[in-house]
């Protein structure tokens, strides 16, 4: 069977998370962001009180500047899409854990917080993300246990392979720490693993990364771009010209090179990131989404190319 045949055919040029769901529940899903308020190790002082030097949980995470319980943070969101008729035809929901590190605390206080999605019958999955280093086993049994009536995934937060690049961006974790949480993770079969990765790092191989993913039999990957937001050290280094930011061809050429070196059954749960318009300081083309998307699928196809195409 020729490449053409399979991308006219298929037109599965890379496998999208709304594919993904749309799979499994066979309609739209929406995900609601929530801050838990957990924390991070790299913020207090446990590992560091400096934390990424790309970090802004206000810049990119909902309901981080204000004081909302986790119940009603959910609330707010299905009262949102209730409200406007072209979204109500939304009758599922993701639950995602999102700013900081959610696993960040007790076991008590974790089931306590996990335990708040069980009075939205709406909500049928559960996502957490977290860091490679906030993860135990006991954890794990806690978050498996909602396997049976969720769709639940862990995202940890690799960023690279590399160990040089995560000391320079203040991690506090090496890639082994990563591995290590894979692993241990994969003993619970029926949670899916998926990881963070930044494009754009300085000294970065790409298909390195990818590698990596393809060798972990990773679930998923969500995609980020290099960029500056306000109040962190990447900013500083950038106002003092010390870091370069890749352009918008440049890092479309990237996400190709990268999903053509991972299986074609990894998900890819976001192409590129986005930010809050007042805290982003640079590139500002990242936050229009929709376009860079279109840009991947040309430039793909442009190569006759699709996710996995180099995988043999």
């Amino acid at each position: 069977m020729s490449e053409n045949y399979y991308i006219s055919t298929y037109m599965q040029l890379y496998y999208s998370f709304n594919n993904y769901l749309q799979e499994i529940f066979k309609e739209r899903v929406h995900r609601i962001s929530i801050n838990a308020a957990f924390g991070c190790p790299n913020l207090d002082g446990t590992i560091s009180n400096k934390g990424c030097i790309f970090c802004n949980n206000s810049g990119f995470a909902e309901n981080v500047d204000n004081n909302l319980s986790v119940e009603q943070q959910i609330k707010n969101t299905l009262e949102f899409f209730s409200s406007y008729k072209r979204f109500r035809n939304i009758r599922k929901f993701i639950a995602y854990f999102q700013a900081y590190s959610n696993t960040y605390a007790t076991l008590e206080k974790l089931k306590q917080t996990y335990d708040i999605i069980k009075k939205f019958p709406q909500i049928v999955g559960l996502f957490i993300s977290t860091r490679p280093d906030c993860i135990d086993e006991e954890k794990l049994k806690l978050i498996n246990s909602y396997t049976d009536s969720y769709l639940v995934w862990i995202e940890y937060g690799m960023q690279t392979s590399n160990n040089d690049i995560l000391k320079w961006l203040n991690r506090g974790h090496s890639f082994e720490d990563f591995v290590l949480a894979v692993e241990l993770t994969k003993k619970f079969s029926r949670i899916k693993v998926a990881a963070h990765i930044i494009l754009g790092l300085p000294g970065q191989d790409v298909v390195k990364e990818a590698h990596a993913v393809k060798n972990l039999k990773l679930n998923g990957v969500k995609l980020h771009l290099l960029h500056v937001l306000k109040g962190t050290y990447l900013e500083k280094l950038y106002s003092e010209n010390k870091i370069s930011l890749l352009n918008k061809d440049q890092y479309v050429k990237y996400v190709c090179d990268f999903l053509e070196n991972i299986p074609s059954d990894v998900v890819i749960l976001r192409l590129i990131s986005t930010a809050k318009k007042n805290y982003l300081v640079a590139p500002l083309w990242m936050n229009d989404r929709f376009s860079i998307i279109e840009e991947v699928k040309d430039e793909l196809k442009s190569r006759n190319s699709f996710q996995g195409k180099n995988i043999s």
